[in-house]
């Protein structure tokens, strides 16, 4: 999942839940995130 940036990586997590998509699909963003050791919650730059 390298195609994405960081940014996009964590607006596409957050739009996911917002639009209540597949728990799998919220999961897959959520395991990629952990795996670049990133922090959706701190590192949110657009909605």
């Amino acid at each position: 999942m390298e195609v994405l940036s960081d940014e996009l990586l964590i607006d596409a997590y957050h739009s996911a839940i917002l639009f209540d998509l597949e728990p799998d699909f919220i999961q897959l963003l959520s395991a990629e995130m952990i795996r670049r050791e990133l922090n959706p919650d701190l590192e949110r730059i657009t909605a």
